[in-house]
């Protein structure tokens, strides 16, 4: 199939990957419930895959929770940031990221640890207070887990092959996501102005559809139902993470409680942010309009 995807940078697993599934599915009909069942299996792979970094970052969190021992010579926050590193240096190791993705994932990394050390600071959130491998009160792991938010949004930017139709200027979003991270510290102090931001996000992408392709489907979806949808998601990966201890608000100092449904809308601020950062280095492209890419690259399963 012709290639007209993507930038071309593939991790090597993920090109062996879409070499096996093009012969397993080659010949496979286009039309039929199977092709269906195809498309969605290929779908589920692809975001399983592009979570990789927050799945693996969150299932130590619960393997320190169940088994790590109270006793440790090593306080628990100081193993949960050893292991982070551990996994960002596999990632990288074994060619698992693209040199692309880790400038994105840094500065999630950078952006996100500075907010915690605010938020800690008013006590939006408390850590617990032990190691030494910490910057305050916000043990290093924590941007880690920003850094996992943006790790999946630069995947699935090339895994998808992510196009966008009336997508809003860039210099536009790039305001407004400064005026949102700045009301994540200037709301305890002045007004609030989430609301007048979030009414800001609908008028410039309410418009724009995301224009997406699985494996021989491509689909279109208005892209702020795509933005409440990873909010939702990354919630439910909160709730995980609280009751595991990571860290806890303050209505759960006297036992773990499902987080508040209203930090959706935080986290689709926050996606605003995030998707922004992804822009300054994926550029958002019309369909149609080609992408440098790899000439050994075909499309196929990833593309």
């Amino acid at each position: 199939m012709e290639n007209g995807g993507g930038d071309g940078e593939f991790t090597p697993l993920e090109r062996a990957i879409d070499r096996t599934a093009n012969r397993i599915l080659s010949g496979r009909p286009d039309r039929g419930p199977r092709a269906v069942l195809i498309e969605c299996c290929v779908f589920l792979l692809k975001q399983a895959w592009a979570c990789i970094f927050g799945a693996l970052l969150l299932a130590v969190i619960v393997a320190a929770r169940l088994w790590y021992p109270d006793d440790a010579p090593l306080a628990r926050n100081d193993a949960l940031t050893i292991a982070a590193i551990l996994i960002q240096i596999g990632m990288l190791a074994f060619r698992l990221e693209s040199g692309r993705e880790l400038w994105v994932i840094v500065l999630f990394h950078i952006t996100g640890t500075a907010m915690e050390l605010f938020k800690t600071d008013v006590g939006s959130w408390a850590y617990e207070a032990e190691g030494v491998l910490r910057i305050g009160a916000v043990p290093l792991f924590s941007g880690f887990m920003y850094a996992a938010v943006g790790s999946y949004m630069v995947r699935v930017y090339r895994l998808h092959d992510l196009r966008f139709v009336r997508y809003p200027r860039v210099w536009a979003t790039s305001i407004l996501a400064l005026c949102i991270y700045a009301n994540f510290f200037g709301h305890h102090y002045i007004f609030d102005f989430r609301w007048l931001l979030i009414a800001g996000i609908v008028a410039l992408w309410f418009p724009t559809l995301m224009q997406f392709r699985i494996w021989r489907a491509t689909v279109r979806v208005p892209l702020l139902a795509v933005f409440a949808g990873v909010a939702a998601f990354i919630w439910l990966a909160e709730n995980i993470a609280t009751w595991s201890g990571a860290w806890l608000y303050p209505a759960q100092q006297d036992g773990w409680e499902l987080v508040s449904p209203q930090k959706i809308v935080a986290w689709f601020l926050l996606m605003i942010i995030s998707v922004v950062m992804v822009t300054w280095v994926y550029p958002p492209l019309p369909p149609g309009e080609a992408r440098s890419v790899d000439p050994d690259r075909r499309r196929g399963f990833w593309s």
